[in-house]
C-alpha cells in the first residue's frame, strides 16, 4: 500500500462533503489512502477497496505467523513425514 500523500492526502470533513466524487476517484487514480479530519484533529481514512483487500490479506498473513511461532515455542510441532502421514490420511479418507 502506498502512504498517504501529506500534501494532498489530508482534509477537513468539510472539504470530503464537497468534492466526495473527486476525492473518491483520487484515491481510485492513486491507490493512496486519504485521512478526513473533523475539528483539525483525524477521523477516518478513505482508501481504495483493492489496496484494502491487500492490506487485510498482508494482516491476516501477519497473524498466522505470529500465531505458529507461538506454537513453535510451546513444543506444538510435528516432523515432516508425521504432517506428510496425517495429511495423506485425510486425502484417503
Amino acid at each position: 500500500m502506498k502512504r498517504i500523500d501529506l500534501n494532498t492526502g489530508i482534509i477537513p470533513l468539510s472539504e470530503f462533503r464537497a468534492n466526495a466524487t473527486q476525492c473518491v476517484a483520487q484515491v481510485r487514480e492513486t491507490r493512496r489512502p486519504m485521512v478526513i479530519t473533523q475539528h483539525g484533529k483525524s477521523a477516518s481514512v478513505l482508501m481504495d477497496v483493492g489496496e484494502y483487500e491487500k492490506l487485510m490479506d498482508s494482516l491476516e498473513l501477519l497473524q498466522d505467523i505470529q500465531t505458529a511461532e507461538g506454537q513453535i515455542d510451546q513444543g506444538l510441532t510435528i516432523s515432516h513425514t508425521q504432517a506428510k502421514r496425517q495429511l495423506l490420511a485425510r486425502v484417503r479418507a
